[in-house]
């Protein structure tokens, strides 16, 4: 007898999931219902006897693992609280908990965040003798992460290791992780990385989740990193009812390490696999899937797929060609204008969409000087960007040297080796002697408890300070914040980071001299006045986040999620597509993905 709710499915649908014995191909398209497959399969293959333990269900984030349980319950009741359904960090959890002593780590195992990794990393270089002013540690945790998720461990990593970065890197990745041995914990790579060496030096453990897991669904498929597809084929080699769903249409991480051949070989890698595909649209109208379709059919690197709606044709798409960005910002803030008086939206209704955060800020600007609310999703406000407010220190201080609030953010910053107990003492100094914190630094040579090379690092920084107040009235106000970026070391900080959020921030620092160019060009002031501008700028205490606004985000934030009016912004070569693609065929193609996305 079939169960009642699988005639909410359309016909490929229903195909997938009564699709059991065998590795299934699941292609789906944007707004197809692939949850809704994956959960309705979920549910088939219980409703037909398999025991819970058996279904192996791997999401990327716990919220569409929660999500998928729920549906499943709804459909056939409580016996879907027993299926494994979580993320590829939270399935190698439970797994290391039973096993990780066959790794000679502790199965009540820490897990180092962001911050308990840099700082084993800061341990590492001084170890190791190596400047952290030269080794940035985040580009180098960067890099050991980059490895793990290509399956390399230290010894791999530096045998293949061909410049002197790389050797740095190896000698770092090798400490660092007698680091963590030494402390019990794996970092969120080793959650994959370990699991994966523990199936393979442990024959017994990996033949028991083998054999336990019968039917393997894995979604994002496309979003797979080395790793993850290294993982999923051992645990599927036995019984092969491996389902996965994905579209390399939408494959849109590789900054991340996500690699598409892994949906690309799949019927490589199982020969036998029935391949579905979800071609039927819910979400668009004909006229976007129609553009959608125009864009992602110049990719070279994709199946064969059309998709396709029985929705209606829909509006028109707008095409909008803007003199600079400023004038792209005013339009879009005068159809937002015009969609809320003419056809009664609301301005949650509307969103925009850009390739880098570095984008916001014209929008940003345009919306608070007419009183338009907005929030950020997956971000941070232009000017309330640290990088942004670390050059803004700068430039506040040069201009008034008794403003210590800014003085403290950058009295280390870069690092320049003045830490808390040389400013505590500095503190000290200048109560005592009734002095501003500036005097204090450049009269450090006379603190009692303070060394040679303390006071030497201060005074340096105070003359550093001087040099840029001396200049100021001479230089242009780009001229002196690209001085105060490359004299005080910070630009080059991020250069030697080598990561995608330096990257990210230098961005932003080059989006902060446009906004100085401009601001020289059309109101002709110098540092006072930019600096005031800059205040009433970024004065948004009247805006409540979780008031009803207009919602900004990147591209990346905005997959899978769906809205009523999209603006694509910024869709100009060299910012979207990226600069890094006009002259990489794979990067490009990854760009038209991420439109396709968006679209």
């Amino acid at each position: 007898m079939q169960a009642a709710w699988l005639k909410d499915l359309n016909e490929t649908q229903r195909a997938a999931v009564q699709h059991v014995d065998g590795p299934l191909l699941i292609i789906a398209g944007a707004g197809s219902g692939k949850t809704r497959v994956l959960t309705y399969r979920m549910a088939y293959l219980l409703e037909r006897g398999v025991a819970p333990e058996n279904i192996l269900a791997v999401t990327f984030t716990n919220k569409a693992a929660n999500e998928m349980r729920e549906r499943v319950s709804a459909l056939i009741g409580p016996r879907a609280q027993h299926v494994w359904v979580g993320t590829f960090h939270s399935l190698c959890v439970r797994i290391l908990r039973r096993y990780a002593d066959r790794l000679g780590f502790p199965n009540q195992f820490l897990i180092f965040d962001t911050a308990d990794q840099l700082a084993a990393i800061r341990a590492v270089l001084k170890d190791l003798n190596l400047d952290p002013k030269r080794f940035e540690p985040r580009g180098l945790l960067g890099a050991v992460s980059a490895a793990k998720n290509n399956l390399q461990e230290p010894a791999d990593y530096a045998a293949q290791a061909s410049d002197y970065w790389e050797r740095i890197v190896a000698q770092v990745y090798e400490k660092y992780q007698e680091k963590l041995h030494e402390n019990g914990a794996f970092d969120f790579d080793d959650l994959l990385l370990a699991t994966v060496k523990l199936f393979r030096q442990e024959a017994d453990v990996l033949n028991y989740y083998r054999d336990r897991f019968r039917y393997l669904m894995v979604d994002e498929y496309q979003d797979t990193n080395r790793v993850q597809y290294v993982l999923v084929n051992m645990l599927a080699e036995q019984h092969r009812n491996l389902c996965v769903v994905g579209d390399a249409d939408q494959s849109i991480y590789r900054f991340r390490g996500a690699d598409i051949r892994n949906i690309l070989d799949f019927e490589r890698d199982y020969p036998d696999a029935t391949v579905i595909k979800l071609e039927q649209n819910y979400r668009s109208t004909k006229r976007i899937l129609d553009a959608a379709n125009a864009v992602i059919a110049n990719n070279f690197d994709r199946p064969a797929k059309n998709l396709w709606t029985d929705n209606p044709e829909g509006d028109p798409l707008y095409f909008y060609q803007a003199m600079d960005e400023r004038g792209e910002a005013g339009f879009v803030a005068d159809e937002i204008r015009r969609g809320m008086a003419e056809e009664g939206r609301q301005y949650s209704d509307f969103t925009i969409l850009y390739r880098t955060h570095a984008q916001s800020r014209t929008f940003e600007e345009e919306f608070i000087r007419r009183g338009i609310p907005y929030r950020i999703v997956s971000g941070i406000r232009f000017y309330e960007r640290k990088e942004i407010k670390d050059l803004l220190a700068y430039l506040r201080v040069i201009y008034n040297p008794l403003d210590e609030f800014s003085l403290r953010r950058i009295i280390n910053v870069p690092r320049r080796g003045i830490g808390d107990v040389t400013i505590g003492r500095l503190d000290e100094f200048a109560a005592v002697n009734g002095m501003p914190l500036f005097q204090a630094l450049t009269d450090a040579d006379a603190l009692a408890g303070l060394s040679p090379a303390a006071a030497n690092r201060v005074q340096e920084f105070a003359q550093l300070i001087e040099e840029f107040r001396a200049v100021a009235d001479d230089l242009s106000l780009t001229a002196l914040a690209e001085r105060v970026l490359e004299h005080s070391g910070y630009l080059q900080e991020l250069h030697d980071e080598r990561s995608i959020e330096a990257e990210a921030r230098v961005e932003n620092l080059r989006e902060f001299l446009s906004v100085t160019r401009q601001f020289e060009q059309e109101q002709g002031g110098g540092l006072g006045e930019f600096l005031e501008h800059v205040a009433l700028v970024s004065d948004v205490d009247a805006y409540d986040a979780d008031a009803n606004s207009v919602t900004m985000m990147t591209l990346h934030a905005a997959k899978g999620l769906e809205f009523p009016v999209v603006f694509l912004v910024g869709m100009e070569d060299g910012v979207f597509p990226h600069s890094r693609a006009l002259t990489e065929p794979a990067e490009l193609e990854e760009e038209r993905r991420l439109c396709y996305v968006g679209m």
